[in-house]
């Protein structure tokens, strides 16, 4: 296939081999940097790809087969996918692909018809998925990435599949935590996480490629909950990291703070997370876009805003720390099209500008949001756009030619041990 990549922009400058080779596996850290087997830097260079919703299923493959999709990101020149699931997936792994979407139909409130219809394009795409369990596709997906260099991280996204996030769906906070509200926790089970992160971790040591698992996307208070000092993001997140490690000691352990991923402040103010128990296993995450609340108080004025994001998140980079970690921002993103510049909206583009300058900065990691041009179904709209997707609706190619050029100096690594 044809495809102007993230490669070609990069071509006149000297391309970091971890763009065009394995890693030497498994990964650590030291300090705030990310390293291979061999003690060498490892910046993440990553994209999401979402599974996370009522299909329980990779995105995209009633667009295009497994090896196509693969091969558009490892020619962007992304190292990793960070690869969301649901608690649903983990605890049942031996669901059929077919009988997915007949499932995710009622769980979505959506027509059987359509689902159906949708399964059929997928087997059309990928023929083995006739006889194939949702964990298989999974699989697929992470053998396909890690034959062409490209590493997995597995992100729980949330418990219930579906969309993530609302204040209202359920997935927010532990259902064990001080202050409980249906609202914000019903669907959060928290033996059930556990027991999801402990199989996931389990299954992920005979799947080459997996680096790391992200303990839980978003998690956020609401009402009473975290009024107790955020003991329990404290007591379940060290609870989660121990069965992660427990399970597969090999792997990174993604951790972000509370309010969805951007306030980490209570590790600085209050106290650390005791990770003796995964040492030199551990990463801190954080997200950030244009309508993020935690920040929003500084939109408008980029310096502000820098160190805005340096108060709530990027202070774990500050070497000789007891919290000192690598840090990975796991989600950013933008409309991809409609706007005057190179396509992005002049919010959007103001957002994105200041953001990557703070990453450039600190040479941080990131993970794109998102690879993933449509969906099955999104919030019971079946076939649904994705406007931010870096591939087109038809997942043919590139949703914004321009979108590389914006990305290509976040690629450079300048910093290192």
């Amino acid at each position: 296939m044809r495809l102007f990549s993230l490669l070609t922009v990069l071509s006149t400058t000297v391309l970091p081999t971890a763009l065009v080779s394995c890693q030497k596996l498994p990964l650590s850290t030291s300090s705030r940097w990310i390293l291979d087997a061999d003690g060498q830097r490892v910046k993440l260079r990553c994209i999401n790809w979402a599974g996370h919703q009522e299909a329980n299923l990779p995105e995209g493959l009633n667009k295009q087969s497994i090896d196509y999709i693969a091969d558009f990101i490892a020619a962007q020149g992304f190292n990793c996918v960070r690869l969301t699931y649901s608690i649903d997936h983990a605890l049942n792994p031996n669901v059929k692909v077919s009988d997915a979407f007949t499932a995710a139909a009622g769980a979505a409130n959506v027509s059987v018809n359509d689902m159906n219809g949708m399964y059929a394009q997928v087997a059309e795409k990928n023929p083995f998925v006739g006889e194939a369990t949702t964990r298989d596709v999974f699989g697929a997906v992470i053998a396909a990435l890690w034959k062409r260099g490209v590493m997995t991280i597995l992100d729980n996204h949330v418990s219930k599949a579906s969309w993530c996030c609302n204040i209202d769906d359920g997935n927010g906070w532990w259902d064990k935590g001080f202050g409980y509200n249906s609202m914000n926790s019903r669907y959060f089970k928290t033996g059930e996480w556990l027991d999801g992160l402990q199989a996931i971790a389990t299954w992920s040591k005979s799947q080459p490629g997996v680096i790391g698992m992200g303990l839980r996307n978003e998690v956020r208070e609401w009402l009473l909950q975290g009024l107790n000092g955020r003991a329990d993001w404290y007591d379940f997140m060290t609870q989660g990291a121990q069965r992660v490690h427990g399970a597969n000691p090999e792997l990174l352990i993604l951790m972000g703070g509370t309010q969805s991923a951007t306030d980490l402040t209570h590790i600085r103010v209050n106290r650390n997370i005791d990770w003796s128990s995964w040492q030199g296993k551990h990463v801190w995450e954080w997200h950030a876009y244009s309508f993020t609340v935690t920040f929003a108080v500084a939109k408008g004025n980029c310096d502000l805003l820098k160190e805005t994001y340096g108060l709530f998140d990027g202070f774990v980079l500050a070497q000789g720390e007891a919290y000192t970690a690598p840090l990975i921002l796991s989600e950013f993103g933008f409309g991809m099209t409609g706007g005057p510049n190179d396509g992005l909206s002049d919010d959007d583009n103001a957002y994105f500008q200041c953001l990557r300058d703070y990453v450039l900065g600190n040479d941080g990691e990131w993970a794109l949001w998102a690879v993933q041009g449509s969906y099955y179904v999104r919030q019971g709209n079946v076939g649904a756009d994705e406007a931010w997707g870096l591939l087109d609706g038809d997942w043919k190619g590139l949703r914004n030619a321009k979108v590389p050029e914006l990305l290509a100096p976040m690629f450079k690594v300048t910093q290192g041990p």
